[in-house]
């Protein structure tokens, strides 16, 4: 797991309930809300090497583009760390951390750089300044328990509002003392300067900041120089390409994988669903080893299949968050440059291929694509084989999605409108899949678990409903990340496609689906829809 703690959506992902009733996420907006009566606040000055102006990168427009459309409950896109600073080495100061923070600044651009919004309707820049100040909160407690507890506590206070883009800067930091030590740092960073990996690099610095003194070589790049290579004649080229990619899936698939209301929106509207499972975690990795693709490929995949099963769909198009890191100059870049690649994954295709194969009996006539694909639910026809028949074909999709995730969201939405006046509907899977973790355990060496390991596992499950949101723009979010042992999934969708009961099978789905899998015994594709019904059962 990441050293430190993460929050999607103002919740840190450790922090779920198993009650079935959801709290109502922060309200957004007005001022960060104050801590206990001994929280005071520290300014630190920084001192960077230049200053400038460019474009925003294709990262920071696609997630300024998310943010306006999710206004006022942005702070959903908030993330949050904490890294404690008590659990090893000599103690540390005040001044350490405040002086290891100002540097942690000076380092990377990014935490120095403010939105440049523009006087009429149009395109944002981004605006680095070479100096500032930035305001620490400060906070006592009496112990390392309380100390740990109010870490976790200022990290909700600070990723529960929005920030303000043009005028504040896009890190908020805080320190823990007990005594005359820092204990914990909390970092919580707009989503516009950072995303979950970025995070992870902050965290790493800012350790390294305060127990040597220094982070080694600076980073090979920054966000103004990427943002001028994107915008250059090479950039707009390979981005084009990419938006090829995206033409053909969506041709490829149905306009929506949520074509149809099927219930009366909840209020709030939005819910988030978290299932926390060992049983999950043991069986992606027997799945993934057995089938030699990775364990995020089995989870977009069973992803993919539980979606389109449920909505009737024999082609499934779900958005994966792709880091786009893979080039030496970017891993250690502090900025936003995920986006959102398209994985389209033709159910009946994969069942031909296993027919061509010999390994399956003849089906049906092939699903229809585009705007022709008939609305609501029905059982698809034509569908040979097993979930584990997918993962071949997935695996492929996969790669062609990680390949074209970066792109300009301003052709990227020139596209999907383009098509949707072409089809007379809108064209958008709003169907989203994001593992963030960085890095997948080792499957542990040994025989494959027998049929009572996991159903022991299962009964350590976790379901809850931890939070709502107002809006959120899309209709099926998915989390994956890791606690302990498990894997945590949380699925975020709008009760109106997906009431709180259909979020609840979906999780559950997915979970009986690949641990049936790693037991030898995937589920045929024609009984998905089925296992949508029964999957959970008198389960919590």
């Amino acid at each position: 797991m990441p050293e430190g703690t993460v929050t999607v959506a103002g919740l840190r992902a450790g922090s779920a309930p198993t009650d079935t009733e959801p709290e109502k996420a922060g309200t957004p907006g007005g001022p960060v809300p104050s801590g206990a009566c001994s929280d005071t606040r520290r300014e630190i000055a920084f001192h960077g090497e230049r200053s400038g102006r460019a474009p925003l990168t294709w990262g920071q427009r696609a997630i300024w583009h998310a943010i306006r459309r999710t206004a006022p409950n942005d702070h959903y896109f908030n993330i949050g760390r904490v890294l404690p600073l008590a659990d090893r080495g000599r103690p540390v100061t005040v001044p350490e951390a405040l002086g290891a923070l100002a540097r942690l600044t000076e380092r990377h651009e990014s935490l120095r750089t403010r939105l440049l919004l523009p006087a009429l309707d149009g395109e944002p820049a981004q605006s680095l300044a070479d100096a500032g100040t930035l305001s620490v909160t400060m906070t006592r407690a009496a112990g390392l328990p309380e100390a740990a507890a109010e870490a976790e506590a200022l990290l909700g206070r600070l990723s529960a509002t929005r920030f303000d883009y043009a005028a504040e800067w896009p890190v908020r930091a805080a320190l823990i003392t007990v005594g005359d030590r820092v204990t914990h740092a909390v970092l919580v960073l707009c989503h516009l300067a950072a995303d979950g990996h970025a995070a992870e690099i902050l965290v790493r610095d800012l350790r390294l900041l305060v127990r040597r003194g220094s982070a080694g070589p600076s980073p090979a790049t920054t966000p103004l120089d990427l943002a001028r290579d994107q915008h250059a004649a090479a950039g707009r080229r390979r981005g084009a390409a990419a938006l090829a990619h995206w033409e053909a899936g969506y041709r490829a698939a149905p306009p929506t994988m949520f074509p149809d209301p099927c219930a009366q929106p909840r209020t709030p509207r939005f819910w988030t669903g978290r299932l926390v499972s060992p049983a999950l975690a043991r069986a992606v990795g027997t799945v993934a080893a057995t089938h030699r693709v990775s364990g995020s490929t089995v989870l977009l995949t069973a992803s993919a299949a539980l979606v389109a099963a449920g909505e009737g769909h024999r082609t499934a198009a779900v958005m994966p968050i792709v880091d786009n890191r893979t080039a030496g100059a970017l891993r250690d870049l502090v900025s936003t440059l995920s986006q959102d690649g398209l994985f389209v994954l033709d159910l009946a295709e994969a069942s031909a291929r296993r027919e061509a194969a010999g390994l399956a009996e003849p089906h049906g006539p092939t699903e229809p694509s585009g705007p022709t694909e008939p609305h609501g639910p029905t059982e698809p026809s034509g569908l040979a084989g097993t979930f584990t028949d997918l993962l071949p074909a997935a695996y492929r999709s996969a790669l062609r999605a990680y390949r074209a995730a970066v792109y300009d969201p301003v052709e990227w939405d020139a596209l999907g409108e383009r098509l949707s006046a072409e089809y007379g509907t809108d064209v958008h899977p709003y169907c989203c899949f994001n593992d963030m973790r960085l890095v997948e355990r080792a499957l542990p060496e040994g025989p494959r678990a027998t049929g009572a390991e996991p159903a022991e596992a299962r009964r350590r499950t976790t379901f809850g409903f931890p939070a709502t949101q107002d809006r959120v723009a899309c209709r099926y979010c998915l989390h994956v990340t890791e606690e302990g042992d498990a894997l945590a999934v949380s699925l975020t969708a709008d009760t109106a496609y997906l009431p709180p009961e259909a979020i609840r099978a979906h999780l559950y789905a997915m979970e009986e689906l690949i641990v049936a899998s790693a037991a030898g015994t995937p589920p045929p594709l024609t009984e998905l829809r089925t296992l949508l019904v029964t999957a959970g059962g008198d389960r919590p």
